[in-house]
């Protein structure tokens, strides 16, 4: 955005409002307009047991994500996870583990760093695979210093998140499409910034504006032809009878399902926590186990 003038940000602003006001397709929708996708068939998929100290947690992992599917059970076979802990949960969000350092930690330790020494390649499989309660994700660290979105080679989290009405994921997915249009826009001008740093410094607007009018038409062409985002129905009917974190849809690599012990899930959920959201009493993966 530093390399836009003003004039350049207010096209991108007026064509994010002309969108915001167009009635296209949303979560409000009749369902047969929605677009539908293949579900997973969890048959298939492999099994990972997660015995905690608050109970046993059974997570499937998905076929369509073998990097980090194959990763998960090298891990588990080597007992990387035994011992280690939940240190960071959110209440009607998530429950992270998978730190190493977290082993021996003390109640002072800061938890948050601790891996293998490698990172996995993201697997974005959306909208197939999404954010709903009870997901299992891979965490990362952000953007502006992993801008691939390469995944952390053993933290995880399972998703709690919180249910949410048609009038909110409307809403949300109004927003990810202007975010949509904003980052194919902010690229566009991106590869003019020699012209229009030049343009601001002599003051030239008539460039500006008709670049600005170019990108714009751009964009739209764009977006056109992607397709603008769009909630899927089996994403609808999820957020809104079990819940998730739908904002983090396409963001973090989706790669299994908590099959048996959401209720342990949940008492990891509720549990007290203090600094850097860390649990008060400590729970801790006793072990983890490949069952097939």
């Amino acid at each position: 955005m530093n390399i836009m003038t003003k004039s350049l940000i207010m096209g991108v602003l007026a064509l994010t409002l002309s969108a915001a006001c167009t009635q296209a397709k949303t979560t409000e929708s009749k369902k047969e307009n929605l677009k539908k996708v293949e579900t997973v068939d969890i048959k298939k998929c492999k099994r990972v047991e997660i015995k905690t100290t608050l109970g046993t947690i059974e997570v499937a992992l998905y076929n369509e994500t073998p990097k980090h599917r194959d990763n998960f059970i090298k891990l588990a076979k080597e007992g990387y996870y035994d011992g280690v802990l939940f240190h960071r949960v959110i209440d009607e969000f998530m429950c992270q583990a998978g730190d190493g350092n977290s082993k021996t930690a003390t109640v002072d330790t800061r938890l948050g760093d601790g891996d293998p020494g490698y990172t996995v390649e993201a697997e974005f499989v959306y909208p197939k695979l999404f954010h709903k309660r009870g997901a299992l994700a891979a965490a990362r660290t952000p953007d502006q210093v992993n801008p691939e979105r390469r995944s952390s080679g053993s933290q995880f989290y399972i998703v709690t998140g919180k249910k949410y009405t048609a009038q909110q994921l409307a809403q949300m997915e109004q927003s990810r499409r202007n975010q949509q249009m904003q980052e194919i826009f902010n690229s566009l001008a991106a590869s003019h910034r020699k012209d229009i740093m030049m343009w601001r410094r002599e003051g030239n607007t008539a460039a500006l504006d008709s670049l600005q009018a170019k990108l714009v038409d751009q964009t739209k062409a764009q977006v056109e032809k992607d397709g603008a985002f769009t909630f899927t129905s089996a994403q609808i009917e999820a957020y809104q009878t079990v819940g998730g974190t739908p904002h983090l849809d396409a963001q973090y690599t989706v790669f299994g399902e908590v099959v048996k012990g959401m209720d342990v899930v949940a008492k990891i959920e509720k549990s007290e926590t203090g600094r850097n959201d860390r649990p008060v009493q400590d729970i801790r993966i006793i072990k983890m186990t490949v069952k097939n």
